[in-house]
């Protein structure tokens, strides 16, 4: 009996593990296509548009576990620290993808991956996840170092004349951070796929009213075909990654899970070169494996 139990406890850490490791996949694939789909479209039109594509898969997999019956079930303080997940995550898309319409994906991804700096800091501090805590922290320090390495200095001309994407890119991993947080608290006791589902709506409302508020939704009708394509299999691949995410964040270590989610930026930079010829400088490289290193140690000192 007690063997059994055992067996079925590994069993359950190995399954969040691999829905964080799909995450890292599908959020690698989400940077590419996203850049592919805004060299022309306006980046918040673009994440507005996505996220209908993101909604509709939240909604469908409800449906599909069958987690719509639970939704009366939901108690306040879960549903507001939801919309409050839901509002840092529509901040940090906003940012995001404005800063990847303006700069390089190998610049802009490291600077949106500091946030698990941010993030183990705060799980921490409020969520009290102090096991292994030395690990932790070696993984964050190596992660920094990564990270401030692979913000080189050499700079395309266009990105020289215009730098405003490092304040996105910053705002981006702040939110981000932000959003793990609430969201582990607000999906505590909600059903992963219906907590989803729900921050995903509130990001619809966010993004529209933006659109509309800016006054761009009269841009609709120019978008480039080309470009909608990836933007919707951009919104796939994210909803993809969000599904396999919040699963992990909720039955697994949010430290953990957020650390192995941004392997990811090995699949961005993969296709980053495959796709846009953006190559690394060796500082850049030795930056990219400090981060891997500090991931993995993080990841694998649980």
């Amino acid at each position: 009996m007690f063997n059994e139990t055992i067996i079925y406890i590994e069993k359950k850490k190995i399954m969040w593990l691999f829905m964080a490791v799909l995450s890292a996949f599908f959020a690698g694939l989400t940077s590419i296509l996203a850049k592919c789909g805004i060299k022309k479209t306006d980046s918040d039109i673009a994440t507005a548009i996505r996220t209908i594509i993101v909604l509709l898969s939240a909604w469908c997999m409800v449906f599909v576990v069958q987690a719509m019956k639970t939704i009366t079930q939901i108690d306040l303080k879960s549903f507001v620290f939801l919309v409050l997940s839901g509002l840092a995550t529509g901040a940090s898309w906003i940012c995001y993808f404005k800063a990847l319409s303006i700069g390089d994906v190998n610049k802009v991804v490291p600077i949106d991956k500091s946030s698990t700096i941010l993030t183990v800091l705060l799980t921490i501090i409020l969520l009290k996840e102090t096991n292994h805590l030395e690990v932790k922290l070696l993984g964050t320090v190596l992660l920094a170092a990564g990270i401030f390495l692979m913000i080189e200095n050499k700079q395309s001309k266009e990105i020289d004349k215009n730098n405003k994407w490092i304040i996105y890119a910053v705002f981006s991993a702040v939110f981000a951070a932000l959003t793990s947080i609430l969201a582990k608290i607000g999906i505590s006791n909600v059903e992963s796929n219906l907590g989803t589902a729900i921050r995903t709506t509130v990001v619809l409302l966010m993004s529209w009213g933006i659109v509309f508020a800016k006054g761009k939704h009269k841009n609709l009708k120019d978008i480039d075909k080309k470009e909608f394509i990836y933007i919707v299999l951009s919104g796939l691949a994210t909803g993809a990654s969000w599904l396999c995410y919040y699963y992990a964040i909720q039955k697994g270590v949010v430290s953990v899970v957020v650390s192995v989610d941004k392997l990811s930026i090995l699949i961005t930079v993969l296709f980053s070169y495959i796709v846009f010829g953006e190559k690394l400088c060796k500082k850049s490289l030795i930056g990219l494996c400090l981060m891997v290193t500090g991931i993995l140690i993080m990841a694998l000192g649980m």
